[in-house]
């Protein structure tokens, strides 16, 4: 079984509805003065065509993008259809299926930003996955005080440094849920205020000094995750008061995962098995 991912990228308000040209950085239709901009992953899954060794021609999935999602987005964006982006996704995915057959569509992921997303997995509909990218500045020191120096100098490295080191780390966090009729699923003031207090934590911190969460425990990437995920996981799970009104968060969705960039080269992701 292989998959295969492509990022197909366009903007509405610009050249609009252009199917044909290149796949570039810039995207097509092209982003021309101001307007709204998209970037679409699509995922698909199967086996190879014999005679081409493909799973499926990415020129074939920029085409059905252009053809059956544009119009879509920019309808979207005129106010015409649906205008949330769980709503959209699922019918993106309406869309799409049987277009790229015989491979099966898998994931789809809309970016409203390079720092916000959307995901629509097969296996999860009706279920969609809401996403938001987070970051704080933060030091540490990789230390196991059941080690000798030597044997932490040994597992660590220069990350064993007795004055710590920093970084500069990013946060993505995946809610999950079903959409409501008019495409909602969470209440993002609400989510933003959770994940804004619990990252306030970490920010400009020695973590192993300052947090009594890695009193007993190494500030790895992969704890990091842990921690913020079990600090999040009661108040994203529908107990957090709405930034806005006061109200409760939706319980239609709940934590999904978080996933933590030490660097732009090392991430983890945790999450919890339903």
């Amino acid at each position: 079984m292989f998959r295969l991912t492509r990022q197909v990228r366009f903007a509405i308000g610009g050249g609009d509805t252009a199917d044909t040209g290149q796949n570039g950085w810039s995207g097509m239709p092209e982003l021309t003065g101001f307007a709204r901009f998209f970037a679409l992953d699509v995922t698909v899954a199967g086996g190879l065509d014999p005679a081409t060794q493909y799973l499926v021609n990415i020129k074939s999935i920029d085409a059905a993008v252009r053809q059956r999602v544009v119009p879509i987005m920019a309808g979207a964006v005129k106010g015409v259809g649906p205008s949330q982006p769980a709503g959209l996704l699922s019918a993106i995915h309406a869309a799409l299926a049987g277009e790229l057959a015989p491979a099966r569509l898998d994931v789809l992921r809309l970016w409203s930003s390079p720092y916000q997303s959307v995901v629509l997995r097969t296996g999860e509909i009706p279920m969609v996955r809401f996403t938001q990218q987070f970051e704080f500045a933060a030091s540490h020191r990789l230390h196991n005080p059941s080690l000798t120096d030597e044997q932490n100098r040994l597992a660590f490295g220069k990350c064993n440094n007795p004055l710590g080191h920093g970084h500069n780390y990013v946060v993505e966090v995946a809610m999950i849920g079903t959409p409501d009729d008019a495409g909602r699923m969470i209440d993002q003031p609400a989510m933003q205020s959770a994940v804004a207090r619990v990252i306030d934590r970490f920010d400009h911190r020695h973590l192993n000094q300052e947090l009594p969460e890695f009193k007993d425990r190494i500030p790895t990437v992969e704890n990091i995750a842990k921690v913020i995920y079990g600090l999040l996981k009661e108040p994203l799970n529908g107990s957090t008061p709405s930034a806005s009104s006061g109200q409760a968060s939706s319980p239609r969705a709940k934590l999904a995962s978080v996933t933590v960039w030490e660097t732009p080269k090392t991430s983890c992701e945790y999450f919890e098995p339903s």
